[in-house]
């Protein structure tokens, strides 16, 4: 193992994959002369050459149809959003075009693409640029919907994507883009809609992905400071769900609680509150806790940031309600 960048990772990957099949290019605004916005593409252009690293006017729209187009024609592209927050610009081409190309064209045409950038709250770039879309994407039939929440689960899940013969909405962070964490040289695979128990515990269960993870882990390692054991599940995928990870989690300690880095209306927090209770009810010992942005759009002060979005007191907090400790 060694230790490498969350956006080492991700670059691997591609490349890897890029090597490995030619029909796999990038395209993206900044992706090739610049070594793309947050730098997850140093060198690919040097190494693959203009026609398989492409930059693009700054026109999410235009790039992601053309990006559909190559997929129609058999190509496997990669389509990197600066942020996802400019998705909105393409979202006609992502919800009307790649998620329901093969139904429309009763499965003559698979849509083998990845639509990639960082999601959520960036660090004082306020409302417009600190959005989380996860569970917008999740709701449409035919996208998959991925947020890893470390170097490893990127590397291996990324590649996957690329592969997956469905377009798959592939959701990072720049906060995380510098992160260090272990990964195997060589060849590996993360099946999308396979949940991770990243800690082990018995009396209570917290479920979490993307850069919130932290926060369910590092509260963990307070509570169990004070004698609770918690157990942390990482969804890694928001569609598909592995519910199966979740409900098994909660039959044994009995409680749950989700953090969540998006606003709570509609949120993938209440599709597995509501899956639990309808699942495990029997098993509960205390109301389902989530822990989301409160509803206002991001500010940009950080004081304001830090209280507005997911934090270790609020889940402490939550751990306490539900073990009663």
């Amino acid at each position: 193992m060694r230790e490498i960048q969350f956006r080492e990772a991700l670059g691997e990957a591609m490349s890897e994959e890029m090597r490995r099949d030619e029909k796999v290019f990038l395209m993206g605004e900044e992706v090739a002369e610049y070594n793309g916005a947050y730098k997850v593409s140093q060198g690919m252009l040097d190494e693959f050459g203009p026609e398989r690293v492409i930059d693009t006017p700054i026109a999410e729209l235009g790039f992601a149809g053309v990006g559909v187009g190559a997929a129609m024609n058999g190509l496997r592209p990669i389509i990197e959003f600066m942020t996802f927050n400019f998705s909105l610009v393409a979202i006609d081409q992502v919800i009307n075009s790649a998620a329901k190309m093969m139904s429309m064209s009763g499965g003559q045409f698979n849509i083998p693409m990845v639509f990639r950038g960082p999601t959520g709250n960036a660090g004082m770039l306020s409302s417009q640029h600190s959005q989380n879309f996860e569970s917008w994407y999740a709701n449409c039939p035919g996208l998959k919907v991925v947020v890893p929440s470390n170097p490893y689960d990127a590397k291996g899940l990324l590649k996957s994507s690329i592969r997956d013969n469905d377009p798959v909405i592939f959701m990072e962070s720049e906060l995380m883009y510098g992160e260090k964490g272990e990964v195997p040289e060589g060849e590996y695979l993360i099946p999308l809609g396979s949940a991770d128990i990243k800690r082990e515990g018995s009396d209570v269960t917290i479920v979490s992905f993307g850069k919130v993870l932290k926060v369910a882990m590092q509260a963990a390692e307070e509570a169990a400071k004070n004698g609770v054991s918690v157990e942390v599940v990482d969804l890694r995928s928001v569609r598909p769900i592995d519910y199966a990870t979740v409900v098994e989690s909660v039959k044994k300690t009995n409680r749950l609680i989700i953090v969540e880095e998006a606003w709570p209306l509609a949120a993938i927090s209440s599709e597995i509150t509501y899956h639990v209770q309808k699942h495990a009810f029997d098993y509960l010992d205390a109301p389902i806790h989530r822990i989301n942005s409160m509803d206002v759009p991001l500010p940009y002060a950080p004081t304001l940031i830090e209280a507005i979005l997911p934090n270790v007191k609020r889940t402490m907090d939550a751990i306490s309600a539900v073990t009663y400790k």
